[in-house]
Protein backbone atom coordinates (compact mmCIF):
# COMPACT_ATOMS: atom_id res chain seq x y z
CA UNK A 1 0.00 0.00 0.00
CA UNK A 2 1.34 3.44 -0.94
CA UNK A 3 2.18 5.58 2.10
CA UNK A 4 -0.03 8.67 2.11
CA UNK A 5 1.89 11.76 1.05
CA UNK A 6 0.63 15.04 2.50
CA UNK A 7 1.46 18.74 2.31
CA UNK A 8 2.05 21.23 5.14
CA UNK A 9 -1.66 21.28 5.97
CA UNK A 10 -2.07 17.50 5.89
CA UNK A 11 -3.75 17.46 2.48
CA UNK A 12 -3.07 14.28 0.47
CA UNK A 13 -2.30 14.28 -3.25
CA UNK A 14 -5.09 12.63 -5.25
CA UNK A 15 -5.52 14.58 -8.49
CA UNK A 16 -3.17 15.67 -11.27
CA UNK A 17 -4.32 18.25 -13.82
CA UNK A 18 -2.25 18.14 -16.98
CA UNK A 19 -2.17 21.03 -19.45
CA UNK A 20 -1.20 19.79 -22.92
CA UNK A 21 -1.19 23.12 -24.78
CA UNK A 22 -1.35 26.85 -24.12
CA UNK A 23 -3.27 27.48 -27.36
CA UNK A 24 -7.02 27.99 -27.66
CA UNK A 25 -9.47 28.65 -30.49
CA UNK A 26 -11.64 30.87 -28.23
CA UNK A 27 -10.77 34.23 -26.66
CA UNK A 28 -13.02 34.24 -23.60
CA UNK A 29 -12.44 37.45 -21.68
CA UNK A 30 -12.19 35.75 -18.27
CA UNK A 31 -9.39 33.52 -19.51
CA UNK A 32 -7.69 34.65 -22.71
CA UNK A 33 -8.73 38.22 -23.66
CA UNK A 34 -8.05 39.11 -27.29
CA UNK A 35 -6.33 42.37 -26.34
CA UNK A 36 -3.49 40.35 -24.83
CA UNK A 37 -3.72 37.09 -26.79
CA UNK A 38 -3.97 38.65 -30.24
CA UNK A 39 -3.12 37.24 -33.66
CA UNK A 40 0.57 38.02 -33.10
CA UNK A 41 0.78 36.39 -29.66
CA UNK A 42 3.69 33.96 -29.40
CA UNK A 43 2.52 30.63 -28.03
CA UNK A 44 4.93 27.88 -27.00
CA UNK A 45 6.94 26.08 -29.62
CA UNK A 46 6.60 22.31 -29.93
CA UNK A 47 9.92 21.57 -28.22
CA UNK A 48 8.89 23.70 -25.24
CA UNK A 49 5.88 21.49 -24.59
CA UNK A 50 6.11 18.23 -22.70
CA UNK A 51 6.07 15.27 -25.07
CA UNK A 52 3.49 12.54 -24.54
CA UNK A 53 6.30 10.29 -23.29
CA UNK A 54 7.29 12.89 -20.70
CA UNK A 55 3.69 13.35 -19.58
CA UNK A 56 3.28 9.59 -19.24
CA UNK A 57 6.44 9.37 -17.17
CA UNK A 58 5.34 12.16 -14.82
CA UNK A 59 1.85 10.69 -14.50
CA UNK A 60 3.28 7.28 -13.54
CA UNK A 61 5.39 8.87 -10.81
CA UNK A 62 2.45 10.81 -9.43
CA UNK A 63 0.30 7.66 -9.54
CA UNK A 64 2.88 5.93 -7.36
CA UNK A 65 2.60 8.91 -4.99
CA UNK A 66 -1.16 8.47 -4.59
CA UNK A 67 -2.77 10.23 -7.55
CA UNK A 68 -5.98 8.48 -8.63
CA UNK A 69 -7.51 10.99 -11.03
CA UNK A 70 -6.13 12.79 -14.07
CA UNK A 71 -7.69 15.73 -15.89
CA UNK A 72 -6.45 16.89 -19.28
CA UNK A 73 -6.66 20.65 -19.78
CA UNK A 74 -5.19 23.48 -21.86
CA UNK A 75 -5.59 26.01 -23.38
CA UNK A 76 -7.92 23.96 -25.50
CA UNK A 77 -6.63 20.37 -25.23
CA UNK A 78 -8.32 19.21 -28.44
CA UNK A 79 -5.85 21.39 -30.35
CA UNK A 80 -3.03 19.04 -29.29
CA UNK A 81 -2.37 16.67 -32.18
CA UNK A 82 -3.11 12.97 -31.59
CA UNK A 83 -4.40 13.56 -28.06
CA UNK A 84 -6.16 10.20 -28.11
CA UNK A 85 -2.75 8.52 -28.14
CA UNK A 86 -1.90 10.18 -24.83
CA UNK A 87 -5.26 9.17 -23.34
CA UNK A 88 -4.62 5.55 -24.31
CA UNK A 89 -1.27 5.34 -22.49
CA UNK A 90 -2.49 7.25 -19.44
CA UNK A 91 -5.44 4.87 -19.21
CA UNK A 92 -3.02 1.96 -18.76
CA UNK A 93 -1.17 3.44 -15.76
CA UNK A 94 -1.53 1.36 -12.62
CA UNK A 95 -3.44 3.22 -9.92
CA UNK A 96 -5.20 5.69 -12.21
CA UNK A 97 -8.95 5.24 -11.74
CA UNK A 98 -10.37 8.15 -13.70
CA UNK A 99 -9.42 10.45 -16.59
CA UNK A 100 -11.40 13.54 -17.53
CA UNK A 101 -10.95 16.34 -20.05
CA UNK A 102 -11.92 20.02 -19.95
CA UNK A 103 -12.80 21.54 -23.33
CA UNK A 104 -14.82 24.28 -25.01
CA UNK A 105 -16.39 21.44 -27.00
CA UNK A 106 -16.04 22.91 -30.47
CA UNK A 107 -13.99 20.00 -31.84
CA UNK A 108 -15.76 17.07 -30.20
CA UNK A 109 -17.35 15.79 -33.39
CA UNK A 110 -13.89 15.70 -34.93
CA UNK A 111 -12.07 13.97 -32.08
CA UNK A 112 -14.68 12.56 -29.69
CA UNK A 113 -14.92 9.00 -30.98
CA UNK A 114 -11.13 8.48 -30.97
CA UNK A 115 -10.93 9.84 -27.43
CA UNK A 116 -13.73 7.57 -26.25
CA UNK A 117 -12.15 4.55 -27.90
CA UNK A 118 -8.88 5.41 -26.12
CA UNK A 119 -10.62 5.21 -22.74
CA UNK A 120 -11.77 8.76 -22.00
CA UNK A 121 -15.18 8.81 -20.35
CA UNK A 122 -15.72 12.22 -18.73
CA UNK A 123 -15.93 15.69 -20.26
CA UNK A 124 -16.24 19.14 -18.72
CA UNK A 125 -17.52 21.52 -21.40
CA UNK A 126 -17.44 25.30 -20.99
CA UNK A 127 -20.65 27.10 -21.96
CA UNK A 128 -21.47 30.48 -20.44
CA UNK A 129 -24.84 31.36 -22.00
CA UNK A 130 -27.77 29.80 -23.82
CA UNK A 131 -28.22 32.91 -25.95
CA UNK A 132 -26.30 32.53 -29.25
CA UNK A 133 -25.29 36.15 -29.63
CA UNK A 134 -24.19 36.60 -26.03
CA UNK A 135 -22.10 33.44 -26.03
CA UNK A 136 -20.46 34.57 -29.26
CA UNK A 137 -19.52 37.81 -27.54
CA UNK A 138 -18.16 35.99 -24.49
CA UNK A 139 -15.91 33.67 -26.51
CA UNK A 140 -15.03 36.62 -28.78
CA UNK A 141 -15.02 34.37 -31.84
CA UNK A 142 -18.70 34.63 -32.71
CA UNK A 143 -19.26 30.94 -31.98
CA UNK A 144 -22.92 30.52 -31.07
CA UNK A 145 -24.33 28.29 -28.34
CA UNK A 146 -26.14 26.12 -30.88
CA UNK A 147 -22.83 24.82 -32.25
CA UNK A 148 -21.70 23.73 -28.79
CA UNK A 149 -25.04 22.14 -27.97
CA UNK A 150 -24.70 20.03 -31.13
CA UNK A 151 -21.28 18.86 -29.90
CA UNK A 152 -22.69 18.06 -26.45
CA UNK A 153 -25.48 15.94 -27.90
CA UNK A 154 -22.97 14.15 -30.12
CA UNK A 155 -20.72 13.41 -27.14
CA UNK A 156 -23.74 12.13 -25.24
CA UNK A 157 -24.61 9.78 -28.08
CA UNK A 158 -21.13 8.23 -27.86
CA UNK A 159 -21.51 7.64 -24.13
CA UNK A 160 -19.57 10.42 -22.43
CA UNK A 161 -20.49 11.61 -18.94
CA UNK A 162 -20.76 15.39 -19.27
CA UNK A 163 -20.57 18.39 -16.98
CA UNK A 164 -21.25 21.86 -18.39
CA UNK A 165 -19.36 24.71 -16.73
CA UNK A 166 -20.85 28.21 -16.71
CA UNK A 167 -18.69 31.05 -15.38
CA UNK A 168 -21.14 33.63 -14.02
CA UNK A 169 -20.24 37.32 -14.14
CA UNK A 170 -22.40 40.13 -12.82
CA UNK A 171 -23.55 42.46 -15.55
CA UNK A 172 -22.71 39.97 -18.29
CA UNK A 173 -24.58 36.67 -18.07
CA UNK A 174 -26.29 36.26 -14.69
CA UNK A 175 -29.64 36.57 -16.50
CA UNK A 176 -28.75 33.29 -18.26
CA UNK A 177 -28.75 31.27 -15.02
CA UNK A 178 -32.44 30.35 -15.20
CA UNK A 179 -32.53 29.56 -18.95
CA UNK A 180 -29.40 27.39 -18.61
CA UNK A 181 -30.90 25.56 -15.64
CA UNK A 182 -34.18 24.93 -17.46
CA UNK A 183 -32.40 23.58 -20.51
CA UNK A 184 -29.97 21.23 -18.78
CA UNK A 185 -32.54 20.02 -16.25
CA UNK A 186 -34.21 18.25 -19.16
CA UNK A 187 -30.97 16.86 -20.62
CA UNK A 188 -30.43 13.57 -18.79
CA UNK A 189 -26.85 12.72 -18.02
CA UNK A 190 -25.55 16.31 -18.14
CA UNK A 191 -24.74 18.22 -14.94
CA UNK A 192 -24.73 22.02 -15.10
CA UNK A 193 -22.19 23.70 -12.82
CA UNK A 194 -22.08 27.39 -11.93
CA UNK A 195 -18.55 28.71 -11.39
CA UNK A 196 -17.97 31.87 -9.42
CA UNK A 197 -15.86 34.32 -11.43
CA UNK A 198 -12.29 33.93 -10.11
CA UNK A 199 -9.19 36.11 -10.14
CA UNK A 200 -7.01 33.61 -12.00
CA UNK A 201 -4.03 35.44 -13.48
CA UNK A 202 -4.03 39.22 -13.76
CA UNK A 203 -5.54 39.80 -17.19
CA UNK A 204 -9.26 39.06 -16.85
CA UNK A 205 -10.47 42.30 -15.24
CA UNK A 206 -11.62 40.56 -12.07
CA UNK A 207 -12.97 42.35 -9.03
CA UNK A 208 -15.33 41.37 -6.22
CA UNK A 209 -18.19 43.38 -7.71
CA UNK A 210 -18.35 41.02 -10.72
CA UNK A 211 -18.75 37.89 -8.59
CA UNK A 212 -22.20 36.32 -8.37
CA UNK A 213 -22.01 34.04 -5.35
CA UNK A 214 -23.55 30.63 -4.81
CA UNK A 215 -25.92 32.18 -2.25
CA UNK A 216 -27.21 34.67 -4.83
CA UNK A 217 -27.61 31.98 -7.50
CA UNK A 218 -29.49 29.70 -5.10
CA UNK A 219 -31.88 32.54 -4.26
CA UNK A 220 -32.68 32.82 -7.98
CA UNK A 221 -33.06 29.07 -8.44
CA UNK A 222 -35.24 28.53 -5.37
CA UNK A 223 -37.99 30.63 -6.93
CA UNK A 224 -38.50 28.07 -9.71
CA UNK A 225 -36.70 24.80 -8.94
CA UNK A 226 -37.03 22.21 -6.18
CA UNK A 227 -33.48 21.20 -5.25
CA UNK A 228 -31.94 19.03 -2.57
CA UNK A 229 -28.23 18.80 -1.65
CA UNK A 230 -26.24 15.68 -2.45
CA UNK A 231 -23.54 14.54 -0.03
CA UNK A 232 -19.91 14.70 -1.26
CA UNK A 233 -18.82 11.51 -2.99
CA UNK A 234 -15.19 11.71 -1.87
CA UNK A 235 -12.71 13.73 0.18
CA UNK A 236 -11.73 16.87 -1.68
CA UNK A 237 -14.73 17.01 -4.01
CA UNK A 238 -14.83 20.61 -5.17
CA UNK A 239 -18.38 20.99 -6.46
CA UNK A 240 -21.31 21.41 -4.12
CA UNK A 241 -23.94 19.31 -5.88
CA UNK A 242 -27.75 19.48 -5.82
CA UNK A 243 -30.39 17.21 -7.35
CA UNK A 244 -33.59 18.29 -9.05
CA UNK A 245 -36.29 16.49 -7.04
CA UNK A 246 -38.56 16.22 -10.07
CA UNK A 247 -35.94 15.14 -12.62
CA UNK A 248 -32.96 12.81 -13.06
CA UNK A 249 -30.48 15.68 -13.33
CA UNK A 250 -28.07 17.54 -11.08
CA UNK A 251 -26.43 20.92 -10.85
CA UNK A 252 -23.36 22.06 -8.96
CA UNK A 253 -21.43 25.07 -7.73
CA UNK A 254 -17.72 25.86 -7.75
CA UNK A 255 -17.41 28.39 -4.94
CA UNK A 256 -13.75 29.39 -4.88
CA UNK A 257 -14.61 32.99 -3.91
CA UNK A 258 -17.49 32.76 -1.44
CA UNK A 259 -16.86 29.33 0.13
CA UNK A 260 -13.21 28.36 -0.17
CA UNK A 261 -12.29 24.67 -0.49
CA UNK A 262 -8.53 25.10 0.07
CA UNK A 263 -8.59 23.01 3.24
CA UNK A 264 -9.40 19.84 1.29
CA UNK A 265 -7.65 20.59 -2.01
CA UNK A 266 -5.82 17.49 -3.27
CA UNK A 267 -4.80 18.83 -6.73
CA UNK A 268 -1.40 19.07 -8.33
CA UNK A 269 -1.16 20.96 -11.62
CA UNK A 270 1.27 20.39 -14.48
CA UNK A 271 1.73 23.13 -17.06
CA UNK A 272 2.20 22.30 -20.72
CA UNK A 273 5.89 23.28 -20.44
CA UNK A 274 6.45 20.94 -17.52
CA UNK A 275 6.17 22.97 -14.32
CA UNK A 276 4.41 21.82 -11.15
CA UNK A 277 1.99 24.21 -9.48
CA UNK A 278 0.22 23.55 -6.20
CA UNK A 279 -2.62 25.98 -6.82
CA UNK A 280 -4.67 27.57 -9.60
CA UNK A 281 -3.67 30.95 -8.13
CA UNK A 282 0.05 30.19 -7.82
CA UNK A 283 2.85 32.57 -8.79
CA UNK A 284 5.86 30.28 -9.20
CA UNK A 285 6.16 26.71 -10.44
CA UNK A 286 8.70 23.91 -9.99
CA UNK A 287 10.46 22.95 -13.23
CA UNK A 288 10.12 19.18 -13.78
CA UNK A 289 10.85 19.20 -17.52
CA UNK A 290 14.41 20.49 -17.18
CA UNK A 291 15.24 17.82 -14.60
CA UNK A 292 13.95 15.10 -16.92
CA UNK A 293 15.78 16.42 -19.96
CA UNK A 294 18.98 16.57 -17.93
CA UNK A 295 18.69 12.83 -17.30
CA UNK A 296 17.31 12.40 -13.78
CA UNK A 297 16.06 8.88 -13.01
CA UNK A 298 12.53 8.10 -11.83
CA UNK A 299 13.48 7.26 -8.25
CA UNK A 300 15.32 10.52 -7.69
CA UNK A 301 12.58 12.52 -9.45
CA UNK A 302 9.92 10.93 -7.27
CA UNK A 303 11.85 11.82 -4.11
CA UNK A 304 12.04 15.43 -5.30
CA UNK A 305 8.33 15.60 -6.18
CA UNK A 306 7.37 14.12 -2.82
CA UNK A 307 9.43 16.86 -1.19
CA UNK A 308 7.76 19.53 -3.32
CA UNK A 309 4.30 18.32 -2.23
CA UNK A 310 5.39 18.09 1.40
CA UNK A 311 6.30 21.81 1.26
CA UNK A 312 3.03 22.85 -0.41
CA UNK A 313 1.25 25.54 1.61
CA UNK A 314 -1.06 27.16 -0.97
CA UNK A 315 -4.39 28.47 0.32
CA UNK A 316 -5.00 31.60 -1.71
CA UNK A 317 -8.81 31.46 -1.68
CA UNK A 318 -8.83 31.37 2.11
CA UNK A 319 -6.78 34.56 2.36
CA UNK A 320 -8.11 36.43 -0.70
CA UNK A 321 -10.20 38.85 1.37
CA UNK A 322 -7.20 39.67 3.56
CA UNK A 323 -5.18 40.89 0.56
CA UNK A 324 -5.48 44.52 -0.48
CA UNK A 325 -6.40 45.35 -4.08
CA UNK A 326 -2.93 46.80 -4.60
CA UNK A 327 -1.20 43.64 -3.39
CA UNK A 328 -3.59 41.45 -5.40
CA UNK A 329 -2.69 43.31 -8.59
CA UNK A 330 1.02 43.08 -7.78
CA UNK A 331 0.80 39.32 -7.34
CA UNK A 332 1.73 37.91 -10.76
CA UNK A 333 -0.42 34.80 -10.78
CA UNK A 334 -0.29 32.27 -13.59
CA UNK A 335 -2.98 32.61 -16.25
CA UNK A 336 -5.89 30.20 -16.67
CA UNK A 337 -4.91 29.61 -20.31
CA UNK A 338 -1.47 28.47 -19.16
CA UNK A 339 -2.40 26.06 -16.41
CA UNK A 340 -6.00 25.09 -17.19
CA UNK A 341 -9.06 25.21 -14.93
Amino acid sequence: MTEQITDKFGRPIRDLRISVTDKCNFRCRYCMPKEIFGDDFQFMKQDELLSFEEIERIAKIYASMGVKKLRITGGEPLLRKDLHELIAVLNEIEGIEDIGLTTNGLLLKKHGQKLYDAGLRRLNISLDALDDELFGQINDRGIGTSRILEQIKYAQSIGFEIKVNMVVQRGLNEHEIIPMTRYFKELDGVTLRFIEFMDVGNDNGWNFDKVVTKKEIMEMLDKEFDLEPRSPKYYGEVAKVYRHKDAQSYLGFITSVSESFCSTCTRARLSSDGKFYGCLFAVEGFDIKTLMREGIDDSELQDILVGVWNKRDDRYSEIRTEITEEKRQARKKINMSYIGG
